[in-house]
């Protein structure tokens, strides 16, 4: 699956986050590592979104865009 992800110039390399998925975030000195830590961050934020609604009951509802 594919996630958009901002990549941010900072002093101290790159900062690197999710929109998608809110508080994902991650950093790295280079781009390449800050891209490579993001992959990381993203999958340990949806093993841990999956452990937190494993007995939720849930529903689909359809929004139309106006």
């Amino acid at each position: 699956m594919k996630y958009k992800v901002n990549l941010k110039k900072t002093e101290e390399g790159y900062a690197v986050w999710c929109p998608g998925l809110p508080g994902c975030w991650s950093q790295g000195q280079t781009e390449d590592e800050a891209l490579d830590n993001i992959k990381e961050a993203i999958t340990d934020y949806l093993a841990v979104r999956e452990e937190l609604i494993q007995d939720v009951e849930l529903r689909y509802v359809e929004v139309v865009n106006a």
